[in-house]
């Protein structure tokens, strides 16, 4: 994963507006699911720093499949409820992890992976999908991390059609 964070603004708040806009240019005039989420991972990959996977797990019939990713080779299959991303799935909300070894459950696809941030992705108020992010950091992810990921997953969710996901109804 080739990164280009040293490029961004080192204040959070500036990095975040800046990759708002970028994502929004991405994005802008592709409606379909897989290259957005491949772009957006790209993106995401180069502009964070300290992190060693961010990807994407998507609905399908009865579980959550790995979609486009930058980073280590991954889990392929998450069942709902279990790990982080089957956690936040299943809540419908954002789970921040300050230490993933302290977590119940978790699923260590890379033992180099310390804390992660998973935010759900919506659909007419359906979970379709998970934003998951690992850093090799403990306490890498806070709440602005939270909530300016959760933003960005608004974009995401409006940027593409849903309907196009196989699996999803």
């Amino acid at each position: 994963m080739e990164q280009t964070a040293s490029l961004y603004p080192k204040d959070q708040k500036e990095m975040y507006a800046l990759l708002k806009a970028q994502m929004k240019a991405v994005l802008e005039g592709e409606r379909h699911v897989i290259p957005n989420l491949a772009n957006v991972s790209a993106l995401l990959g180069g502009a964070l720093q300290n992190i060693n996977w961010v990807g994407f797990y998507l609905k399908h019939r009865e579980e959550l499949l790995l979609g486009p990713f930058q980073g280590k080779l991954a889990c392929v299959h998450i069942a709902f409820g279990k790990g982080v991303c089957g956690t936040a799935y299943s809540r419908g909300e954002t789970v921040l992890v300050k230490d993933v070894h302290q977590f119940s459950g978790h699923i260590a696809c890379d033992c180099d992976s310390n804390s992660e941030i998973v935010v759900p992705l919506f659909r007419q108020r359906q979970v379709v999908g998970v934003l998951d992010i690992d850093s090799p950091l403990l306490a890498r992810f806070d709440e602005t991390d939270a909530r300016e990921l959760e933003a960005l997953a608004r974009i995401i969710e409006n940027s593409c059609d849903w309907s196009e996901l196989p699996g999803l109804q």
